[in-house]
C-alpha cells in the first residue's frame, strides 16, 4: 500500500486555479495507491461558506473522481459543502477510482476561530476500506480529540486532513505521533503551507507515520510538495499481535448527540 500526502498553498477563494495546482502536483506523482490533500484544499479555509461553498457534486469533487480515474487510485481531501440552504458541512471526501465516494463531515469544529457559527457539525465516525487497508477519516482539529479518533480493532491508517497554521505546528506535529503510538496505526497527514487572505501562516508539516510515531516521509517545509511512503500492514498487524495494548483499551460509548445541542 502506497499512500501519498499532498500539500499545497491554495488561494482563498480560487476553485479553478487550486484544482489546477493539485491536478499538476499529484500528476507529477503517479504510482500512488491513495492520495491524501489538505483541508478544504479547492478554497483554502473559509469562513464565508456561502461564498464558496459547492454542492455534493460540486467542481472539487467531481475532480477527485476524475483523477482518480485516472490514477487508478483513492483521493482523499475535505471541501466546503452546501448540503441544504444555509447548511454547510466541513466534508472530507474518499473517492475510488470507480467512482465510489465516502463522505465524512468533521465532527470537532474549530470554535476558536467561529467554525462552529459557519458550519454544521458531523455526528458519525467514518472508516473506509480501501485495497484491503481500513482508514479512518479526519479533519484537522480531530486530532486533538484521542477519544474520537481511539482504534477499537476497526482501522489500519488514520487519515488527518488540516488546515493547520505555523503558530501551532509543534501541536500539531506531537498530536498526530501520539495518534500514531497510542492507537499502533499508520498516520498520512496532509496540512496546507503558503498564507491566507486573513494573514495566517502556514508551513505543512505533511508526513506519513508508522505505529511507533516515527516519519516514514514527509513533504517539504514551506514549500508545496507531494512525499509518497510505502505502508507494510502485514507488518502492523503482526506488531499489534506481539504487542497488544490495544487489547487493554478503555471501553466507551460516544453519544450522537451533538446536532441537538
Amino acid at each position: 500500500m502506497k499512500i501519498a500526502v499532498v500539500q499545497t498553498n491554495p488561494v482563498t477563494g480560487d476553485i479553478e486555479g487550486n484544482l489546477r495546482r493539485a491536478d499538476a502536483l499529484i500528476s507529477a506523482c503517479p504510482g500512488a495507491d491513495v492520495y491524501v490533500l489538505p483541508e478544504m484544499f479547492s478554497t483554502g479555509f473559509v469562513m464565508n461558506p456561502a461564498d464558496v461553498a459547492e454542492p455534493s457534486a460540486g467542481p472539487s469533487l467531481l475532480w477527485m473522481r476524475e483523477k482518480a480515474k485516472e490514477l487508478n487510485a483513492a483521493v482523499c481531501g475535505s471541501v466546503a459543502t452546501a448540503v441544504e440552504l444555509f447548511t454547510f458541512v466541513n466534508r472530507m471526501y474518499f473517492v475510488e477510482p470507480d467512482g465510489t465516494t465516502t463522505v465524512y463531515d468533521k465532527r470537532h469544529l474549530f470554535s476558536f476561530a467561529g467554525e462552529n457559527q459557519s458550519y454544521a457539525p458531523g455526528d458519525k465516525r467514518v472508516v473506509v476500506t480501501f485495497r484491503e487497508a481500513r482508514f479512518l477519516l479526519e479533519v484537522c482539529y480531530d486530532v486533538r480529540f484521542p477519544v474520537w479518533s481511539r482504534c477499537t480493532g476497526d482501522y489500519d491508517v488514520a487519515l488527518y486532513v488540516a488546515s493547520w497554521p505555523v503558530k501551532r505546528r509543534r501541536a500539531w506535529d506531537i498530536l498526530l505521533q501520539a495518534r500514531a503510538i497510542e492507537n499502533q496505526c499508520f498516520v498520512a497527514a496532509s496540512n496546507r503551507v503558503g498564507e491566507d487572505d486573513s494573514g495566517i501562516a502556514y508551513n505543512g508539516g505533511s508526513v506519513v507515520l508508522n505505529p511507533f510515531g516515527e516519519p516514514l516521509t514527509s513533504a517539504p517545509e514551506e514549500e508545496e510538495g507531494v512525499a509518497v511512503a510505502e505502508l507494510d500492514l502485514e507488518w502492523m498487524k503482526n506488531y499489534r499481535q506481539k504487542f497488544p495494548a490495544l487489547a487493554d483499551r478503555d471501553h466507551f460509548h460516544i453519544e450522537q448527540d451533538i446536532l441537538q445541542q
